[in-house]
Order: structure tokens, then C-alpha cells, then sequence
């Protein structure tokens, strides 16, 4: 994405240092345009658990020359199994690795989510102005600026501000109408965070189902950390709260609601006091009618949050990035028309990943009673003996971005 000559070069102010904001500025600075990300966290946020890319987002990446760092940090998992109390497989999903049709519960792409955030880091540290320990307050906008107002007291103005400060976004805060309520709740919540690996623990993913609507996975990404999920289907107002509670009322809370759940529990919920890392979620996707007001728009999570259950959400934040700064790139003496058009490009693919996460299959996947468990893992077990994911999965046309197409970058 070079523009010409005579193309304006603008100033932009990016809200978060996450995927989304670093893959706009790298699309942006090769623009031609002059990009700040502001992130309020003292130093990059290289952590997090493991993501995936699938589909439109392996395609983002690719065009940005970055295929082959991401190829070598990637995490070895080959599959998903489901498992009893005894850690015993009943049913086992390997990954698709043919290159051909669609991704399986494990992408052929799976990366921490830190590793790609040093890797989109890498590629833009020395083009973009990374401010860290600093967030944005506040900010007033006219038709030629936006006056952005810092958590340090200082100011400064620029052409176009980028909400990429994720699911909870101040900036979307600041634009939509008071008292919207941008979130679409599917009744279900996810802790997660690291122990220490032991013997047993394998390349493949263990998931195992919990009567009462939970479910505990346990994967491991390094010869020394395994990453463990606690999954609850709940529809409460303590679950929905909890996530604002200190961290040690979030452990508790965890803990209580999984004591009885055997397998491994004991093992997972004593290394959680230890664990470096440790984050608790309502799952819900972000839906507005609007991501932009005159110069201030919504990119990643804080515009489309799929979910982690869309499979989506890392690749619809590559996605997005590249297609905003497309239509920049397109229209840089224009600012509204190159906001109208990036809302009308990627708007049919967010409906369209966003409409993975259906709410009676996930309910299916968290049984309420051992009776539908039971029964869960017989279908499912039947299924891997006939190959049918394998075969699903192969002669699949097209992957959970559905047939939409990245658009062709506005350099030719």
C-alpha cells in the first residue's frame, strides 16, 4: 500500500497497542501516513493465551510478509480430545493440516497470543511512535481535526483517531449514543491462565465437561507451561460481575463453581495462585449500527468483538485493520467517505464471523447433566471413527469467513 506522490499524508492516533492497532499502524505507515499508537500499559502486552488465524485473517498476514515469523513461533497442537474423569480420550479431532478447505477445532495457525503481538511489533516499532503507559481521556473533534486529551494531562491533534482499545473500548464509549449497550451476551464466562507442564501433558488439547454447564481444557504451548480454561455456562449476575472484581475474588469465584468437577481440578486451581497470568471474561460479542463519528472510528475488538467462540476474532482484527486502512489509503483527502466505505466492505464479513458463535450449538457443547455428556461423547466418537470431521473439514469450500474475499490493496 504505497500511496502516490501528491497523496495527503495524515496524522493518526492509534488507542491500543493490541493486534488490531499495531496491524493498522503497519498498514498505515506504508501509506505514507504518520501513525502514534498509544497503549495504557507501561510496556508492550506481549500476553495473553493462545489464538489462532483462520481463513481472511491467514490471508492478512500473508500479504503483509509476515507468514513465515509467524510459521516459526507456531504452538504444537494436532488435534482436540475429549476426555472422562480418568484423562481417558473418548473421541479425538485432529487438526487439518491438508492446506485445503476448513480449519478443525485446531487451526493449522496456532500462536500465543504474545508471540504475535512481538511479531506485529517487530514489523512496525521503527516506522509507527509507540507511547506507552499512556491512554486517551478524552478528545473533542471539528471538521479538520481531532484533539486528543491524555491520562498524563497532555494534548495533541490529529486527523483521524482509531479506537483498537478492545472489548471494554473507552473511545466506542465516547461515540455511541449514552446508555447503548453494545454487547450481545450468549449466558456463558471463561477464566484462563498458566501452571506448570507435567508428563502427561500432550500436543493435543484436553476438554473435559463438567454436569452444571462447564467444562475445563488443558493445552500447553511451551516445554514448560500448559494453559488451563475454566468454561461456565451461566446465566447470573454474579457471573456477570465478577469480572470486575480484584483478581483473588475472581480465583475464588472460579474455584468454588469447579470444586466438585474432578479430573485435574486440584492441580489447575492450586497453580492459579501462582499462575504470572490470569484473565476472566463474560463471552459476548460487540454489535453496533456505526463504527465511526465524523474522525474518530473503531477498529478490532472495540468495532466487531466476535468472541473467542466465532474462532475469528484475532483474524476479523487482522482483517479489519487492513481493509481500514485501505479505504484511507484510498481516500486520504476524504476522511468520510473512506470511514463510509470501510463500514460497507467489512461489514458482511463481520455478520458473517460474528454469526459463528451460535448459541444453541455452544449450549450443546456445555451439557447440564452426565446423561447428555455421555451422549455428547458417543455421537462424538462416532463421528472421529467414520472420519466425518476429517472429511468435513477437507471438502469444506470455504472457512469461517464464509466466501467473502480480502479486498485487493488500493497499491494495484
Amino acid at each position: 500500500m504505497t500511496q502516490g506522490s501528491k497523496a495527503r499524508s495524515l496524522r493518526v492516533l492509534i488507542a491500543g497497542g493490541g493486534v488490531a492497532g499495531q496491524a493498522l499502524a503497519f498498514w498505515l505507515t506504508r501509506g505514507g501516513h504518520r501513525a502514534t499508537v498509544v497503549e495504557r500499559f507501561p510496556a508492550l502486552r506481549a500476553t495473553g493465551a493462545q489464538v489462532d488465524l483462520r481463513g481472511q485473517g491467514i490471508e492478512a498476514v500473508r500479504r503483509m510478509g509476515l507468514l513465515d515469523a509467524v510459521r516459526s513461533r507456531l504452538v504444537d497442537e494436532k488435534g482436540v480430545a475429549f476426555v472422562d474423569a480418568r484423562g481417558k480420550a473418548k473421541a479425538t479431532i485432529m487438526a487439518n493440516t491438508s492446506g485445503q478447505g476448513r480449519q478443525t477445532l485446531t487451526s493449522e495457525y496456532e500462536i500465543m497470543r504474545g508471540d504475535l503481538i512481538r511479531i506485529l511489533n517487530d514489523a512496525t516499532k521503527h516506522d509507527a511512535e509507540y507511547v506507552f503507559g499512556k491512554r486517551v481521556d478524552g478528545f473533542e473533534q471539528d471538521e479538520h481535526k481531532v484533539v486528543a486529551h491524555f491520562s498524563d494531562g497532555s494534548s495533541g491533534e490529529f486527523d483521524l483517531l482509531v479506537g483498537a482499545d478492545g472489548q471494554r473500548s473507552r473511545i466506542r464509549r465516547a461515540i455511541l449514543p449514552q446508555g447503548f449497550d453494545p454487547y450481545w451476551r450468549i449466558g456463558i464466562h471463561m477464566a484462563y491462565w498458566f501452571v506448570p507442564r507435567i508428563d502427561s501433558d500432550s500436543d493435543i488439547r484436553d476438554t473435559y465437561m463438567v454436569p452444571g454447564g462447564r467444562q475445563i481444557m488443558r493445552r500447553s504451548h511451551n516445554p514448560t507451561e500448559t494453559q488451563v480454561y475454566f468454561v461456565l455456562r451461566e446465566e447470573s449476575e454474579e457471573a456477570s460481575a465478577i469480572h470486575r472484581e480484584p483478581v483473588e475474588r475472581q480465583q475464588e469465584f472460579w474455584a468454588s463453581r469447579f470444586r466438585d468437577a474432578g479430573w485435574q481440578t486440584e492441580r489447575f486451581v492450586e497453580g492459579m495462585r501462582t499462575s504470572p497470568f490470569f484473565y476472566s471474561q463474560e463471552i459476548a460479542q460487540v454489535r453496533t449500527d456505526t463504527w465511526s463519528k465524523g474522525r474518530v472510528v473503531l477498529a478490532g475488538d472495540a468495532a466487531h468483538c466476535a468472541s473467542p467462540y466465532s474462532g475469528m476474532g484475532v483474524s476479523g482484527g487482522l482483517v479489519g485493520a487492513y481493509v481500514l486502512a485501505d479505504e484511507i489509503n484510498r481516500h486520504p483527502d476524504d476522511l468520510p467517505a473512506a470511514l463510509a466505505d470501510y463500514d460497507t466492505v467489512l461489514r458482511p464479513f463481520v455478520d458473517e464471523i460474528q454469526a459463528e458463535a451460535n448459541p444453541r450449538l455452544l449450549r450443546l457443547g456445555m451439557p447440564m447433566t452426565q446423561r447428555a455428556i455421555d451422549a455428547f461423547q458417543a455421537v462424538t466418537a462416532l463421528a472421529c471413527f467414520l472420519h466425518i470431521p476429517d472429511l468435513a473439514a477437507r471438502w469444506s469450500k470455504q472457512d469461517r469467513g464464509g466466501d467473502w474475499q480480502l479486498p485487493p490493496s488500493s497499491a494495484g
